[in-house]
Order: C-alpha cells, then structure tokens, then sequence
C-alpha cells in the first residue's frame, strides 16, 4: 500500500502508455516464417495474405486469422477393406500427397483441411476399386494411381490444394482367395507348358513331313535324270544298232555272206547268255554238241579277224565286211 500511494498519477499513466506502446507494436510487426503464409483479416473479413518476410499490420484493427502451411505435406490412408466388381473382399491402404497453393483459399473454403482430404481420397478409393476386378486391382496399381490423381486432385482444387501423389501401399486379398489365385497361377502355368509342348511336337512333325517331302521331290528329280540318261543311252544304243543294221545291209548289198554270219551269230551269243544267267534258271539243258558250239565261236572269231582285225585292209572309208567279200 506504501509503495502504490508513493506513486503519483503521471507515473502510472506513463507506465500504461508505455505497455501499450509494446503491446501495439507486437501487434502490429509480424514475421513470416518460409513455407508459410498468414491471410489477414479486418473487423472479420480477408483482405490480403501475408507473404515470407517482414510484415506490417494495423494493431487492433487486423490479425492474422491462419497461419497455412505451403510445403508439400504427405498424409496416411489407413486400411479399409473395399468389395471389387466380382465381389473379392480386399484390404487397402495408400498413402497420398498434397500441397496447398492458395493459403486464403484452404483457409477459407473448407473446414479442416486434412481430414477433408482425407475422407475425399478414401471415398475415391472405394469408388475407383470397386468398379474392378480383383485381377485388375492386383495387376494395374499404376492405373488405379492415376485415377485415383485425377479425380482427387480435380476435387480439391477449389481449396486451393494441389494434390501431387496418391499411392496405394497395400492390397490384401483374404487368405483363402490367395491359395484359389496360387492354384490357378499353376494351372495356368502348366497349361502354357502343354500348349509349348504341344506346338514343338507340332513344328517337328512339320518339319519331318517338310523334309520327307524335299526328300521325295529329290528322288522324283533323281529318278527323272535317271529316266532321261536311259532314253538318251537307249536312244545312241538305237542308233549305233541302226547303223550296224545299215553296214550290214550294205554288205549283203555286196554280196558278203560273212556279214550275215556275223549278225546272226552275235545275237545267238547273246540269246544264250540270256538263258544261263535267268534267275529261275536251275537246269540249262543244250539241244546242241558242244564241239558245234565251239565251231559256232570259233566262226564268230574268223568273221571279226575278216572285219576288224586287218590294219592292211581297205581304207576306213569302206564297210567292215568287204575285205571278207574280196577273200
């Protein structure tokens, strides 16, 4: 009580005005920090946000209404369990990421920025997963991220929020439904391996008729040159015949008997070397002598010497058998 009646009027009004003066201007200076932003209000309403920097206000009159969080944030989905079209039980989480790039818009156009994203990613991972089948939710995750992006990331851009990545983590089929998928994997697995199988033994047996046929098209080639050699060596065969005939004929013309002999006597020879070496041929009974048969080959000799065998006949211009006619 001493000390408050010691102190006269104009001490305590100096010591007020001085607290005001302090308390108006930490009111009115204010630091922004970076990543940060603080929309300013006056008597209630917005009327600008407040940058990273140093900032000067109207104490009393304005005040930071938000203090909103620019950098990209990363945010959990916890599990919830989802029924796909063909109606597998499944459980999923994901995870998703965003950014706010309107301050007074995230401020002002939705309550509780997070948790309103939040519900606004899980409902979208219902609707998205639902509409698939347990096959494709398991094979087209990058698929299910980028809807899931678009139509998040579409919904929030009113807030002013830029949602930048949604991931799904985990998708968790029942046990049951993993030994079913297990067993069908293998069974499909073992149907590839038939059906290669069946397609190897399939090309070997093409090939092997591919080759058989080249092979009968060779020999059908091989037995056609074949053909065509005996025509041609039959064909020369008739001519050198046809042209022995015409010698012959030239020398009968001439009066040589000994050609005649010749002729008839070579086909004899060859008629008889039918006859022996005739695979059915057991018994070879001779209607003839053999000193006939002698004389006959011994004949046959005199004829060639009379129509080859003389280097001092006539001149190779004449027929074999006339130098026999002249003797």
């Amino acid at each position: 009580m001493d000390f408050f009646t010691g102190i006269d009027a104009s001490a305590i009004f100096f010591i007020v005005i001085v607290g005001l003066a302090i308390t108006t201007v930490f009111k009115g200076v204010k630091i922004v920090p970076q990543g940060m932003e603080f929309p300013v209000e006056r008597f209630g309403k917005y009327i600008n946000t407040l940058k990273p920097g140093l900032h000067l206000i109207i104490p009393y009159v304005d005040r930071v209404a938000y203090e909103v969080n620019m950098r990209e944030r990363v945010m959990d989905v916890p599990s919830q369990e989802i029924i796909t079209k063909d109606n597998a039980m499944v459980t999923v989480d994901g995870v998703v990421f965003f950014q706010v790039l309107d301050a007074a818009g995230s401020a002002y156009e939705v309550n509780n920025l997070e948790n309103a994203t939040l519900n606004l990613t899980m409902t979208n991972i219902r609707t998205v997963m639902g509409s698939m089948d347990l096959d494709e939710l398991l094979s087209q995750r990058d698929q299910i991220n980028n809807r899931l992006l678009t139509v998040v990331d579409e919904a929030t851009n009113p807030w002013g929020v830029k949602v930048t990545r949604i991931e799904i983590k985990d998708i968790s089929p029942p046990r049951d439904l993993v030994e079913s998928m297990a067993r069908q994997m293998k069974a499909e697995r073992d149907k590839r391996a038939n059906i290669l199988e069946a397609e190897g033994f399939r090309q070997a047996e093409i090939l092997k008729a591919e080759g058989e046929k080249q092979g009968a098209i060779l020999e059908a080639e091989g037995r056609r040159e074949a053909a065509y050699r005996d025509a041609e060596a039959r064909e020369r065969e008739g001519e050198a015949e046809a042209k022995v005939t015409t010698m012959v004929s030239d020398a009968i013309d001439k009066g040589n008997v000994q050609a005649v002999n010749y002729f008839i006597a070579q086909k004899y020879v060859e008629a008889f070397g039918q006859i022996a070496t005739s695979r059915n041929q057991k018994l070879l009974i001779v209607p003839m002598e053999a000193t006939s048969m002698l004389g006959s080959l011994a004949g046959i000799a005199e004829i060639a010497k009379d129509a080859f065998g003389k280097n001092s006949g006539p001149s190779s211009d004449a027929g074999p058998w006339d130098g026999a006619s002249d003797k």
